[in-house]
């Protein structure tokens, strides 16, 4: 018999009285993730715009999906905000400092492996110059040029927001 988890953020709880006391206390927040035997995880990431378009990074070999393109970003730490992460993510992936912004959107991904609550937050670089220290490569792309990527999936989502709210390439 598989053991039965709920995770709210980086907290799982096991199949007992827990569960359902959490579950009625978090439901309405959207922040309640059934989850079989699969690892569940808070990821931020950051929609750094620049003019008419946003930049994005490619995953490195011989990490999970690979070669696909995805916003910069990672998964947050124990006792860490969003914000926080996000801020450190930017550093340690390409060198740069951002000031997070308000957020942009949220979704909820079911991975094979993975169970990901992906928070994407509008971002501006205030120090630095984006190097290729953790992507294999990074882009400034416009919304119309998005179909021609691979994007990782828990992306999909967020990419038709972008292409909804600025289908001609166009900052706000």
């Amino acid at each position: 018999r598989r053991q039965r988890q709920m995770c709210i953020r980086d907290r799982c709880y096991n199949e007992n009285a827990e569960i359902h006391t959490a579950f009625g206390l978090f439901y309405k927040r959207r922040e309640v993730f059934l989850v079989e035997n699969k690892r569940s995880v808070t990821v931020v990431a950051a929609l750094v715009r620049e003019g008419d378009k946003f930049l994005i990074g490619q995953r490195p070999e011989g990490k999970a999906r690979a070669g696909m393109w995805e916003f910069i970003g990672g998964k947050t730490e124990p006792n860490e905000t969003n914000e926080e992460a996000l801020i450190r993510e930017c550093r340690e992936e390409i060198g740069v400092t951002v000031e997070v912004g308000t957020l942009f959107t949220d979704v909820l991904h079911d991975y094979p492996d993975l169970f990901v609550h992906l928070f994407v937050y509008n971002a501006k670089i205030t120090e630095g110059e984006p190097q290729r220290l953790e992507h294999q490569d990074f882009r400034w792309i416009t919304p119309g040029e998005i179909d021609d990527l691979v994007f990782c999936p828990a992306d999909v989502d967020v990419l038709a927001k972008i292409k909804a709210e600025f289908p001609a390439g166009g900052a706000n």
